[in-house]
């Protein structure tokens, strides 16, 4: 507990001493701008400019008003050190009835009640996780891993921003456990709410209803909960601001402009051509495994690693690559503590995974202490110098863990069909 305390207390002490004052160093040196910068404001804005004003959210206007509040004033083409990213909103305009009981309230009320939200659903999401997964681990092990999620980039991150992936995130850790314990009506309703952000609810949708439309007699409430629940957003949007689809596809066509095109995570290690073959081998390996383990009961184990499995896919396969997203592997990394003995135990060739994953997503917070210390000794200045060092296996730790999660998986799936046990 007190090693899982020291790497949460410095990754937060990395990030609120080392990266945001080299950001604020780096961005003065270029004239870049700098403002609320929290991932919540475009849609609060937006949703107050669409309910309060009858303004289009994706409207260029209401976009250089976002830009005003995001960036500290709008944005100029013609500084080439300014940032692409427009911050338009990009969400299906079904998040404005999230936002609609926050737009009569100042934005800083706004911010600091939603930056504890996120605190509380991410606690939240670890112990509705372990309950997906059918896990029971002693109390001292759950409060570690609270903790070390707590103090992870990609929670430390989704919280500095006010992402809304840790709500998702939590809706989709919500929908598996409604599901685990049979209320499948519940279910339908959280991966509806999920749908704020396709790219991430998309994946687990296409499983669950695969999944539930292979024993529709038992599983089509969950379908017909799901179905009714989108239905009735995507009306009550049509409803406020007709014809919106046209204007999102045209909002999410041009973030994907300036931003270069965005990129899943294979596009990035690789090249974009080769990045899009693997992740089409990627879904149909999925796809692959998604078929054959479709009848699964709904308290199985063969279920919930299916869960675990698609979301480690989703985040290597989705089109654009942030560290937050990296929240979606709770799941996986929670099975892989789980079964660590079995792994370990299995061959040299496990083990070597095992170390080099445990070397790749520990590296972090092993860095984060390093820095930590170094402060006591060194000027600011020269320890901010080192602060891309805890992000050096960033890119690595979706890979090793879906590595280490296929590898435990299969006997789980394909074995012998004990609804309680884990690989």
């Amino acid at each position: 507990m007190l090693l899982a305390l020291l790497f949460a207390g410095s990754m937060w002490f990395y990030v609120q001493h080392v990266l945001v004052p080299y950001q604020k160093v780096d961005a003065a040196a270029h004239g870049r701008p700098r403002g609320n910068l929290s991932d919540l404001y475009p849609r609060w804005l937006g949703t107050r400019e669409l309910l309060l004003h009858h303004h289009d959210p994706y409207s260029p206007e209401v976009t250089r008003e976002i830009q005003i509040g995001y960036y500290g004033r709008p944005l100029d083409p013609e500084r080439a050190d300014d940032p692409k990213d427009q911050q338009g909103f990009a969400y299906p305009l079904h998040v404005v009835f999230l936002l609609a009981p926050t737009m009569g309230l100042p934005f800083p009320a706004v911010q600091t009640g939603f930056r504890w939200l996120l605190v509380v659903l991410t606690l939240v999401s670890v112990f509705l996780w372990l309950r997906v997964l059918g896990w029971r681990p002693r109390c001292a092990v759950t409060a570690m891993l609270s903790v070390l999620t707590m103090g992870s980039y990609a929670v430390v991150q989704g919280i500095k921003l006010q992402q809304l992936t840790l709500l998702v995130s939590a809706m989709l850790a919500g929908c598996g456990a409604a599901l685990v314990a049979g209320h499948f009506w519940l279910a339908g309703f959280f991966l509806a709410l999920a749908t704020i952000k396709p790219q991430l609810a998309v994946p687990v949708a296409s499983w669950l209803l695969l999944w539930a439309i292979s024993d529709w007699r038992r599983r089509q409430v969950f379908v017909w909960s799901f179905g009714l629940s989108t239905a009735i957003f995507l009306a009550a949007s049509e409803y406020v601001l007709p014809g919106w689809m046209g204007r999102f596809r045209d909002a999410v066509s041009a973030y994907r402009q300036y931003t270069g095109g965005a990129g899943s995570l294979l596009d990035v290690l690789v090249t974009p051509g080769l990045g899009r073959i693997l992740a089409v081998v990627a879904v149909i390996a999925v796809a692959i495994t998604g078929w054959y383990v479709r009848r699964a009961p709904h308290d199985s184990a063969a279920f919930s690693t299916m869960l675990a499995l698609v979301l480690a896919v989703t985040l290597v396969i989705v089109p654009t690559f942030a560290a937050y997203n990296q929240v979606l592997l709770l799941p996986a990394a929670f099975l892989i503590a789980a079964s660590w003995r079995d792994l370990w135990r299995r061959n040299r060739l496990t083990r070597l995974a095992c170390g080099v994953g445990l070397l790749v997503v520990f590296w972090p917070w092993l860095a984060c202490c390093g820095l930590m210390l170094a402060s006591f000794f060194l000027p600011a200045s020269s320890v901010q110098k080192a602060w891309a060092v805890p992000l050096y296996t960033s890119l690595g730790i979706p890979l090793v863990i879906l590595g280490l999660l296929s590898v435990g998986a299969g006997d789980l799936m394909f074995g012998a069909g004990d609804p309680a046990r884990r690989f």
